[in-house]
């Protein structure tokens, strides 16, 4: 494929120049041999032509593919309208509230059966499944705190003064038996933990405090629930 150039030629004797063609090749030979590249020594190539249209933004491109958006009510009423349509049938809401419930008992019966998968952070781990046997084991006084406690506070509302003294002084003590079962009980449990699962680093303070507050409840209240029997061996 060739390309036509017009240029000039050296005037001539009558003093006007004589215009010329020149036949260049496609790969930028003329016809007469001479290479038509630039003094860099490079092809020249023409610019690419622009799109004509700026570049969508990424908010305009989503926003087309949700689809349009609906205008905002205009009243209250209509308002209520849009919020009951977006929630559906009175049908719908029941069926779905059931059916939540329904998954929240089921998760949380799994919960109390001990799995594994369903128990929160804290009771996590085999370590924290051996504290809770070996608590369960055993029957503790400090078990029977909370309820004694709700019994004589509720007692000296109506007793006369001097009861009321001794009253106050019985639950001094109880505090102070349930202080000492709980240093023992924090300090057996690490022991044993220790000695079953040497690697285990959360041992100390928090190993007791988890076993205190777990044999201060009710046997029947503690969760997950208790799976061996008092006097079983662990």
């Amino acid at each position: 494929m060739k390309s036509l150039r017009l240029g000039k030629s050296e005037p001539s004797d009558s003093g006007a120049p004589d215009a010329t063609v020149e036949v260049t090749d496609a790969d930028g030979v003329d016809s007469s041999g001479v290479d038509s590249t630039d003094a860099t020594g490079t092809d020249t190539v023409a610019p690419t032509p622009g799109k004509g249209r700026p570049t969508p933004k990424r908010r305009e491109v989503e926003a087309r593919k949700r689809g349009p958006v609906a205008p905002a009510p205009m009243t209250s009423k209509e308002a209520r309208a849009r919020k009951r349509s977006n929630k559906g049938t009175k049908e719908e809401r029941r069926k779905e509230s059931a059916e939540r419930r329904a998954e929240a008992n089921r998760r949380r019966e799994r919960m109390l059966a001990g799995d594994e998968k369903y128990l929160l952070p804290r009771d996590r781990g085999p370590a924290r499944r051996y504290v809770r046997d070996l608590v369960d084991s055993r029957r503790h006084l400090m078990g029977m705190f909370m309820p004694t406690a709700l019994v004589l506070m509720v007692g000296t509302l109506f007793a006369p003064p001097q009861v009321a003294a001794l009253v106050t002084l019985a639950m001094l003590a109880m505090v102070a038996v349930l202080v000492i079962e709980g240093i023992f009980l924090g300090r057996r449990v690490n022991a044993a933990v220790r000695e079953r699962f040497p690697k285990e680093e959360g041992t100390g303070f928090r190993l007791g405090w988890y076993a205190f507050v777990r044999a201060s409840q009710l046997r029947r209240m503690r969760a997950p629930k208790p799976q061996v029997s008092p006097g079983d061996a662990v």
